[in-house]
């Protein structure tokens, strides 16, 4: 905000001066320009008097003038009518004042406080000061004009050197050009005040060359004819050029000599026509220069001067070079003198004069010196252009008009300071201007009565806002002059400002912006943004919104600089306020901006936040952002030593980062199945990992003799955001390091990354000298060179992974303040070799019956080049499984092997059994050392032992986890010593028998028994019963009394089904079963058994009311496992067959529905996601006792284990059609485990 250092009082005072014109002649010229200068300019820095000045008013009071100014010009004339709109010339001024000075680069920024913002504004105490020099050199660069007298010549100086011939000559011919210059009306500028213009009469001696003693005589002469107060004597150039005694003499004109360079330039114009600007002719521009000073070009190559005129604005000490110090103070001297005893003297004449001539008319008409019109106009009407009407800024006045007597009169007590007088003739104007309709002159009246009343020392008068409205829109709206009302409105900015209004300051400001000056328009804008943060209620988003309307303003203007400063001081307020469009319109404007400057690098800052920001733009617009950041960095690249950029895209989701630790797992050769282990594939649960946690103890405990070490740290292969990330990860030497990372794109267009690399660094603990940097992979991965495709721009660069650890939430300190934990998954510690084993195996099921007995085999194979030992295994479900010797361990590889497979097919002679007693599946422990030979397994060896295994007791789908354990031989690594490896399995059990048994005391006498050589009195009653509803109808042949096996046969053959089951009987006469299931279930289970096992002995039931769910028996017939190749072919089609069976004696209706997918009840954990293809329904007529058999087709997506028992079956008898269809009940689960070829 343009806070200037001058309070408002001065700046109106120093915007309306006293003008004064200069014509010198030619050996007066010669005289001053041995010192670079004009005579106009070498009184320039001399023109403010340091004392006070006094005059009287017409009623003879006696008024003291305070720190007057004179504005000195040389006289320029013009025949150009006066316009409305600056020149080009003139804008171009302004153009280059504005941008000329910029904010010192590292400033300190003055802080603006509002709400919850801390804005910081650009500028020393928050002033502009390129809206300073604007405004200065826009009120002093006004043209002259006929409805006001404020801007033309009161006096002229004649300058004449002591070494004319005649001097006095010299003086009549200087005399007569003036008076030919204002009377001959062959020039429209410049213009003078008053018809008897002051002259003063300077005879200029130089003290180098001229005789002092004749100067002295000639001045004798002029004040014998021009009287005393009427001339002077200025002597100078009392040093000359080629001394030089080091002595320092300032030098006061440098600054506005580049000023009045600037205002030359809008005089120097090509052609015949030696046409002048009227800026030339007006008062001299004046620029505080705050900032770095810029050149500025000529405006013209065919000018003689425009060198000349560069050059004296040259280096230091070019101007004065003839002058001391004594020179300059009598050139202060002389201004004074001529100030009190020419120019007020001469003004004090002229108001006396103009006042008394219209008192003496006062009286005779509507207002005091109305009536003057008769005098001095007689009854004429005012003069009018033939192509206006009367009502319009058109109308003219002849120049003895009463009215323009009276405000002349007015502008007169106005330059002299008499605000009181001047508005009351401001005043009285006003009204007859507007009588007559001459609404530019009521206009000019209107705003000066305001400033005149706005300066009245103590008046007890209110500033009259509305007449500077008035004069505005008057100006604007009626006269079509916008240099006229931007004078105007920017004193009336002024004066609002010092009192505290700044609302109505920037609704006036805002007011005031057009399209026909963008440099105005952003400069008003700008200064009505400040005004918004100003008020005692700051208004932040407006501020906001109309620096940016500034910065656009100023990009029109090609203020390229100033528009980068707004909008940068606009997205203060928009940064991070969820005004995202805001944000990257501002950003794009910013990165365009910054980058035609010659600031690519903070056009690529600013490019990065659009697109790391959450953009709500089109697909389009988005990809224009992200060519234009490409482009930008293509260029920096090419232009600066720049190694490996980072880059905004794609967005990484640090928190998601998961590191892995270990080689890649062997794949399984043939029947081969490699242990699971862990896999980036795997996602993590929180659950199993403390499973495995567990197991770990239990193993290490094991090894230290039941004692954990106080330093067990769990082993963690795969780490992410949920594991405990506090210590370094522990990684092995020569084994990958695997770091998996999300990319998000937040764009709507796609993103060609390619030749992706991981950065990494490595620092050695023990290094010998600590102070040598890291080994890192960055500047061999990292060229740094951008290259363009057709149409394709590539860019390298990188992203650097900060990783930020949990949230602590312990102390009062933690949750008042954002703290965060330790990650270390990406500072890994590398130990030395260890061992490393894989486990594979051979023939491992994956369904069994309960309790039954099947033998696999596990290998164990140590792939590195360290031994290891301490083999043991630990599990979830130790009754699972146990080891056989290594020494009776045959290959099951060989298909002619007797150990290929538990289920044989033998003729009744033959049949045998292999017993496995349940005491070896009941481990003392539940870490088992794994026996294998020597307790060591050397590089690259391996071996192999039976693994028998049991089925569970309780059907289903059961989960089952091994954590292998083993150590190094060698302890050479304090921090690991031990690394373990997982495994986890699913087996699907199914029913196989159910044995209930009872005891009860025997009835044989005591000498049977002894005879029979048994030794006890007790009888056990074994009741075999086979509860597999998915096998074929079978019959149980044998069981022995302690169940080690059983024989089924079918088809003339028997299979061994290997298997235990376990009663134990607690009390006498009370019966006990194998089946570990509630009772209830079990009695409805057999009742289903029943149907299918003894189906043809049985009567035809009649359908009960109460059992219409059981019309129609349903099961599922499929292989038990089946294998597919998914790489060839993604969808796995198995055939199933749904066997439909009519319970009834009646006829049935029956629905078959496949569409629907629930979850079963008795197998939660079999996953569902497979489908059937073909037909969805199937209706049907079944017959009494009819058996019916659907082929379907079931679709797999992957590998897994799936329950089939998915079809929904509605059934209803035929002769009942008003009956709804009832949902018959489903039979036990029919799971299908799909391989993986």
């Amino acid at each position: 905000m343009a806070q200037s250092f001058q309070n408002v009082q001065e700046l109106i005072q120093d915007s309306f001066v006293p003008m004064v014109a200069v014509l010198c002649s030619e050996e007066a010229e010669r005289v001053t320009n041995k010192n670079n200068l004009n005579f106009a300019e070498l009184l320039r820095p001399f023109c403010r008097l340091t004392s006070e000045g006094h005059i009287r008013d017409p009623n003879n009071q006696l008024h003291i003038v305070k720190n007057l100014r004179i504005c000195v010009n040389n006289v320029m004339t013009s025949s150009s009518a006066p316009s409305a709109t600056l020149s080009q010339a003139q804008c171009r001024v302004l153009h280059d004042v504005v941008s000329s000075c910029q904010p010192h680069e590292g400033a300190v920024s003055n802080v603006v406080t509002a709400g919850d913002y801390d804005l910081s504004v650009t500028g020393k105490n928050s002033t502009t000061p390129w809206f300073e020099s604007y405004r200065e050199n826009f009120l002093k660069s006004m043209p002259a004009s006929d409805h006001e007298f404020l801007n033309h010549y009161l006096a002229c100086l004649l300058v004449v050197s002591s070494t004319e011939a005649v001097p006095l000559e010299q003086f009549l011919k200087l005399s007569q050009e003036q008076h030919r210059i204002q009377h001959s009306g062959e020039y429209t500028n410049p213009k003078w005040f008053i018809p008897n213009t002051l002259k003063y009469y300077v005879l200029l001696h130089d003290m180098s060359e001229g005789n002092e003693e004749r100067a002295n005589l000639s001045y004798e002469d002029m004040k014998q004819r021009y009287g005393p107060q009427g001339c002077a004597l200025l002597k100078m150039n009392t040093r000359s050029i080629s001394a030089d005694n080091g002595e320092q003499i300032p030098d006061p004109w440098c600054q506005y000599l580049h000023a009045n360079y600037l205002s030359n330039q809008c005089g120097l114009v090509t052609g015949n026509t030696a046409v002048v600007s009227p800026l030339l002719s007006l008062p001299f521009i004046y620029l505080r220069i705050l900032g770095s000073l810029h050149s500025v070009s000529t405006a013209t190559d065919g000018m003689n001067d425009a060198k000349g005129l560069e050059t004296r604005v040259g280096g230091p000490r070019s101007h004065g070079v003839c002058l001391t110090l004594n020179d300059h103070e009598h050139i202060r001297q002389f201004i004074q003198e001529f100030t009190f005893r020419g120019l007020l003297p001469h003004i004090e004449k002229n108001i006396r004069q103009l006042n008394d001539q219209l008192i003496s008319r006062k009286g005779l008409s509507r207002s005091l010196f109305t009536a003057t019109k008769k005098w001095f106009g007689g009854s004429k009407a005012p003069e009018k252009s033939i192509s206006e009407p009367k009502s319009t800024c058109g109308l003219l006045y002849p120049p003895e008009a009463p009215e323009l007597q009276i405000r002349k009169m007015a502008d007169l007590c106005f330059l002299v300071q008499h605000y009181e007088l001047a508005y009351s003739c401001y005043h009285t104007a006003k009204k007859d201007f507007l009588s007559d309709q001459a609404m530019l002159y009521a206009a000019g009246a209107l705003e000066m009565a305001a400033v005149a009343a706005f300066l009245q020392a103590g008046a007890a008068r209110p500033y009259p806002t509305h007449y500077m409205d008035t004069a505005i829109q008057t100006y604007r709206d009626t006269c079509k002059n916008m240099v006229l009302a931007e004078r105007c409105a920017l004193l009336s900015a002024e004066i609002l400002k010092s009192q505290g209004k700044y609302s109505d300051t920037a609704t006036l400001l805002i007011k005031m912006t057009s399209e026909d000056s963008d440099l105005r328009s952003a400069l008003l804008l700008e200064q009505a943004a400040h005004c918004f943060i100003h008020m005692r209620n700051p208004m932040v988003r407006k501020f906001a919104f109309h620096m940016i309307l500034a910065g656009h303003r100023y990009s029109k203007a090609g203020q390229r600089r100033h528009a980068l400063r707004c909008y940068c001081q606009a997205m203060q307020v928009y940064k991070e306020r969820d005004w995202s469009l805001a944000e990257d319109h501002i950003n794009f404007t910013i990165g365009r901006q910054s980058f035609t400057l010659g600031q690519p690098e903070n056009a690529l800052l600013a490019f990065r936040q659009i697109l790391t920001n959450e953009s709500r733009q089109t697909a389009t617009q988005q990809a224009a952002f992200l060519r234009e950041y490409l482009y930008v960095s293509k260029s920096l690249l090419e232009t600066n030593d720049v190694c490996c950029p980072q880059l905004p895209l794609p967005c990484i989701s640090s928190a998601a980062t998961r590191v892995y630790f270990g080689h890649q797992r062997c794949q399984a050769e043939g029947e081969k199945q490699a242990a699971t282990h862990v896999s980036l594939d795997q996602e993590y649960d929180a659950d199993s990992a403390a499973i495995w946690h567990r197991l770990e103890e239990q193993l290490v405990a094991a090894a230290n003799r039941g004692v954990i070490p106080v330093n067990f740290q769990p082993t963690q292969y795969c780490l992410n955001s949920q594991t405990q990330n506090l210590r370094q990860p522990l990684a092995v030497m020569e084994e990958p390091i695997i770091v998996e990372v999300t990319f998000r794109n937040p764009l709507k267009v796609s993103l060609a990354l390619s030749n992706l690399s991981l950065l990494w660094s490595f620092s050695q603990d023990d290094a010998p000298k600590p102070e040598e940097p890291p080994i890192t992979n960055e500047e061999e991965l990292a060229p740094g060179v951008g290259h363009q495709h057709v149409e394709v721009t590539v860019v390298r660069g990188k992203q650097d992974l900060r990783i930020q650890g949990p949230r602590l939430n312990q102390t009062k300190e933690d949750k008042m303040m954002v703290r965060r934990g330790l990650d270390q998954r990406l500072s890994p510690i590398i130990t030395p070799p260890m061992p490393l084993m894989e486990v594979f195996f051979l023939k491992f099921p994956t369904a069994l019956l309960c309790g039954e007995i099947r033998k696999a085999y596990v290998e164990f194979y140590n792939v590195s080049g360290v031994a290891l030992c301490g083999l043991r295994v630990v599990s979830t479900h130790p009754d699972f499984f146990t080891f056989g010797s290594q020494s009776t361990c045959r290959s099951p590889l060989s298909p002619t092997s007797e150990n290929s497979s538990a289920y044989k097919t033998l003729t009744r002679a033959e049949a045998s059994q292999t017993s496995v007693p349940a005491d070896h599946f009941s481990q003392p422990s539940t870490v088992v050392e794994i026996p294998i030979e020597g307790s060591t397994l050397g590089p690259g060896e391996s071996t192999q032992l039976p693994f028998w295994l049991r089925g569970p007791d309780q059907e289903g789908v059961h989960e089952i986890h091994f954590l292998f354990y083993y150590q190094n031989l060698d302890q050479v690594s304090k921090r690991s010593s031990h690394r373990v490896l997982r495994h986890t399995v699913f087996i699907c059990t199914s029913r196989s028998l159910s044995v209930r048994a009872s005891a009860c005391v025997s009835n044989v006498p005591q000498q049977q028994l002894v005879e029979d050589g048994s030794t006890g009195g007790m009888l056990i009653f074994v009741d075999v019963e086979n509860l597999n509803v998915v096998s074929q109808p079978c019959t149980v042949r044998q069981a022995a009394e302690r169940l080690p096996a059983a024989y089924v046969i079918e088809d003339n053959k028997q299979l061994i089904l290997e298997g235990q089951l376990h009663v134990a009987l607690q009390t006498i006469g009370k019966e006990a079963t194998s089946l570990k299931i509630f009772f209830p279930f079990v009695l409805q289970e057999a009742q289903e058994m029943q149907l299918l096992k003894f189906k043809s002995e049985l009567s035809p039931p009649v359908v009960p009311s109460t059992e219409l769910s059981q019309l129609v028996k349903i099961s599922l017939h499929h292989p038990e496992t089946y294998t597919h190749h998914f790489v060839q072919n993604s969808l796995c089609v198995v055939p199933v067959t749904l066997t439909l069976s009519n319970c009834a004696m009646a006829k049935m209706d029956v629905m078959v529905d496949l569409q629907h997918k629930p979850t079963s009840p008795e197998s939660p954990d079999a996953p569902s996601s497979f489908t059937w293809v073909g037909q969805s329904q199937y209706r049907l007529h079944l017959q009494p006792e009819e058996v019916v058999c659907l082929t379907l087709r079931a679709c797999f997506l992957q590998p897994g284990v799936y329950n089939l028992n998915t079809p929904r079956v509605f059934a209803r008898p035929t002769e009942q059609a008003a009956m709804c269809e009832n949902n018959q009940q489903m039979a036990t689960p029919a799971l299908i485990i799909i391989n993986k070829a």
